[in-house]
């Protein structure tokens, strides 16, 4: 069962860690790559800036972005920002989005997010925490994805083992948390093609759904020819 109130309280802490460890940076840190495709790690602050407003916006019945060109556009403009202001920017949008979230709302009501996707207002505070996680993961700067709590690593399982589901280009997969047969199992991928099955930590698991870390080479093949290819998210 979704828990809000304690997703709002996992998002507070994640976002503290991350705002402790980047301000370990200074500016030409904050002008390196990040492990992101072309951004640097001042795009990553910038976004997770931009996204608690976004946010804001869905849970007040707005559109997330007013379109995708402003919201590249808006990282594009707050990426090269000295560390000092990235860091109250993260810190005071995330103060707007915990305010938000603290109001008394219909936390069972439809929001939509981007391009037509809609979900449960009270599954927002869980985005919000994978936002922030996975980014300072992005970042590369000594937080990686074997030190994401065991709680986050298996609700990203499942939410990016929906998310593959019914893809066509993605062979059928079956997911084995550990290697024992009685452990926590998901389904993904579509339904043609050799059936696949993987099994690995959490960590290895999530890096292979969400193309980060070593994207899941590490994990064993107990079925199947190959480790798939998943498509970018």
């Amino acid at each position: 069962m979704i828990d809000h109130v304690r997703d709002l309280a996992s998002v507070r802490e994640a976002t503290e860690r991350l705002l402790d460890a980047a301000a370990a940076l200074d500016n030409a840190a904050l002008a390196e790559p990040s492990r992101l495709p072309g951004w640097t790690r001042g795009h990553v602050l910038a976004h997770v800036a931009r996204n608690a407003d976004a946010l804001v916006n869905v849970l007040r019945g707005r559109p997330m972005y007013a379109d995708a060109e402003t919201r590249d556009a808006d990282i594009e403009r707050d990426a090269p920002r000295p560390l000092d202001v990235q860091l109250a920017d993260v810190r005071e949008s995330a103060e707007r989005f915990q305010a938000v979230g603290a109001e008394p709302a219909d936390w069972e009501r439809t929001v939509e997010l981007r391009n037509g996707v809609t979900d449960r207002a009270a599954r927002v505070p869980f985005r919000r925490w994978v936002e922030v996680a996975l980014h300072h993961v992005d970042l590369g700067i000594g937080y990686e994805l074997e030190d994401l709590p065991d709680e986050f690593l298996t609700r990203e399982i499942e939410f990016l083992a929906d998310r593959w589901s019914g893809r066509t280009e993605v062979p059928p997969v079956t997911l084995r948390l550990g290697h024992a047969e009685d452990g926590p199992v998901w389904h993904t991928g579509g339904d043609k093609g050799t059936p696949v099955v993987l099994a690995g930590t959490g960590a290895e698991l999530l890096g292979w759904l969400s193309g980060r870390g070593d994207k899941g080479a590490h994990l064993a093949l107990l079925a199947g020819d190959e480790l798939p290819v998943l498509p970018p998210l």
